[in-house]
């Protein structure tokens, strides 16, 4: 497959979204958009739950979910989407599980989970939704690993992880579940876990080689890519952004050996990454410069470097995103204040 020129790739403005917002959480159910809770700009928990019509570049507005909260993990079921957990307007952490039902438009409370959680990661396989780490309203992250079983309405516990974390990323290849990264506290966790939903066991990985805050996790079809972050510095000295990548081969299990040629760009956190036409795309972020960045970079695969792309058309940081019909759609986040931007990456050709 060719890989597409740096050139061939623009950004479109959407629709924006209805209401403001940072924390919010994209999924993808029959072809469509939803966009679910978030933070407004009082940062306030809110409920809003709207779709998106690319045919006619439209939100609508839906019901709105029974419990306000913001950072919740979202799992696509068919035509209905199952919401866990995140943070209520208390700023307390939820066992709140919630499902939309997209023919019938209608909200319905299921079984809680067992600890109230926010920074919980899900992943679905076979229509079972996994349900990984967290941290409690006592600040603690933690090890759970929960199945949910949506005929029996229930959530069933499976074997702890052996690294209590919260708002890790998950990736799930072939049977296995990979959790990477996440955090304790306010230190970042560097462990690579997986969970073999048919084994039903955990196994380790060596662990990420740098230890970073705010970096961004990419699963490519052969790689897992760490990029960038906020570097803790030994001391007093204040944290630093870097460029740094680096890439663990799925086969090999293991961290290659990458030099500072692979390093992107531009030093950046809290940035949005993705894997677009077979490139590893990062957009946004906070760096060295008093401003949010609008910046944006591609890396190609054979060359191993990464090459400049048009800037995002709104500048921001802590943004939601997801790939949706060939397209990085970039949601909200935090330019001056909460975003109500919604911008697409795209190929001029697709």
């Amino acid at each position: 497959m060719a890989v597409p020129s740096a050139k061939l790739f623009h950004w479109q403005s959407l629709a924006s979204l209805p209401v403001s917002r940072v924390y919010c959480t994209p999924v993808e159910s029959g072809d469509q958009l939803y966009v679910i809770g978030g933070c407004d700009e009082d940062g306030n928990p809110i409920s809003n739950c709207e779709v998106y019509h690319p045919e006619v570049n439209q939100w609508t507005t839906l019901p709105p979910m029974p419990t306000a909260r913001a950072g919740v993990a979202v799992a696509a079921l068919g035509k209905q989407i199952l919401v866990v957990g995140g943070v209520g307007v208390h700023q307390n952490a939820l066992s709140t599980v919630e499902m939309y039902n997209v023919d019938e438009g209608k909200w319905e409370q299921k079984s809680s989970l067992c600890e109230a959680a926010m920074g919980v990661s899900v992943t679905v396989k076979d229509c079972r939704v996994y349900a990984v780490g967290g941290m409690g309203s006592d600040m603690y992250p933690q090890a759970n690993l929960q199945q949910y079983d949506i005929v029996k309405d229930v959530w069933l516990s499976l074997p702890a992880m052996p690294t209590p974390r919260y708002a890790a990323n998950t990736f799930l290849r072939g049977s296995k579940i990979h959790v990477f990264g996440g955090r304790q506290a306010k230190n970042p966790v560097t462990a690579l876990e997986a969970y073999d939903i048919e084994a039903k066991s955990w196994s380790r990985f060596p662990s990420i080689p740098g230890r970073r805050a705010f970096s961004s996790c990419v699963m490519t079809e052969k790689n897992f890519f760490s990029l960038g972050g906020l570097q803790q510095a030994r001391g007093y000295k204040r944290p630093k952004f870097v460029r740094t990548v680096e890439v663990f081969d799925i086969e090999q299990g293991g961290w290659m050996k990458t030099g500072r040629h692979l390093n992107m760009r531009k030093k950046r956190a809290d940035f949005v990454a993705a894997c677009l036409q077979g490139r590893v795309i990062v957009a946004g972020g906070l760096g060295d410069q008093p401003a949010v960045l609008s910046s944006a970079e591609a890396l190609h695969p054979t060359k191993n470097r990464w090459e400049r792309l048009p800037p995002m058309p709104t500048a921001r940081c802590t943004c939601s995103s997801i790939v949706f019909k060939n397209r990085l759609l970039v949601i909200g986040g935090v330019s001056h204040g909460p975003s109500d931007a919604v911008e697409a990456l795209y190929l001029k050709d697709s």
